[in-house]
């Protein structure tokens, strides 16, 4: 299995691929609406709550994962949705939008952009005036580790993640600083969907990888990060 199909199983119980509970995503959404793009949209559950508290709202979402937009396409069917959204499958960081938008949403993706600073930059290319944009950036607490830096990125800390925001011309307005609960209940989800679903499989190749990626994924999240890694959404303005 590639990485795509493992990272839609693993999402079966925590739609939301980032560590927030349902009550801090609506925190985020509140007093959003007009027009999204969610970039790097994965399953597209923040761009299908967003419309679902905002009914005048439209959007258009886009991941490079066939699988995601898959399920996106379908929950945006089955939630009625379907009318007022997209899904395109494609590079977020190549994606150009044919007007500005209200809200850019960019959660746990800065990877594809290659830093937080880049893709604070390439989002609000995308904006209108007066528009938000909520990104989404894991964080540490206290000296990088040589395993964390490796395997994590460049993780910064919560008085750096913020700095890069405001050097950039942008005011936080809102944000939410992921408690331990729900990093572990984030973590739990990902690690037991996936091992879940392998131990209803029959023997094979694709049951025996999945036991695998959970278990290592479950080893090094306990043995080396658990501690020290934090999440921090941002919502921010121009200013």
């Amino acid at each position: 299995m590639d990485r795509h199909r493992i990272s839609r199983i693993a999402h079966r119980e925590h739609p939301i691929a980032a560590p927030l509970s349902d009550e801090a995503v609506t925190h985020v959404l509140d007093g959003l609406g007009g027009t999204f793009l969610d970039l790097g949209c994965g399953g597209g559950e923040w761009l299908l709550r967003a419309l679902e508290r905002s009914p005048g709202a439209r959007g258009v979402g886009v991941d490079v994962s066939e699988p995601a937009i898959a399920h996106a396409r379908a929950q945006g069917e089955r939630r009625g949705l379907a009318g007022r959204l997209a899904f395109e499958l494609g590079d977020a960081s190549g994606h150009r939008s044919p007007e500005p938008v209200d809200v850019v949403l960019a959660v746990g993706v800065t990877h594809v952009f290659g830093g937080l600073a880049p893709t604070i930059a390439a989002a609000g290319e995308h904006l209108a005036a007066g528009g938000h944009l909520v990104v989404g950036e894991g964080i540490w607490d206290g000296t990088l580790t040589p395993w964390a830096a490796e395997n994590l990125g460049p993780l910064l800390s919560l008085a750096e993640t913020v700095e890069v925001a405001l050097a950039a011309g942008w005011r936080v307005v809102r944000a939410h600083v992921s408690s331990r609960a729900e990093l572990d209940a984030y973590e739990w989800a990902w690690t037991g969907s996936l091992t879940g679903w392998a131990l209803d499989q029959e023997p094979g190749p694709d049951r025996e990888q999945a036991l695998e990626v959970a278990r290592e994924h479950l080893r090094g999240w306990l043995r080396n990060y658990r501690d020290d890694f934090g999440f921090v959404t941002l919502v921010l303005r121009r200013g």
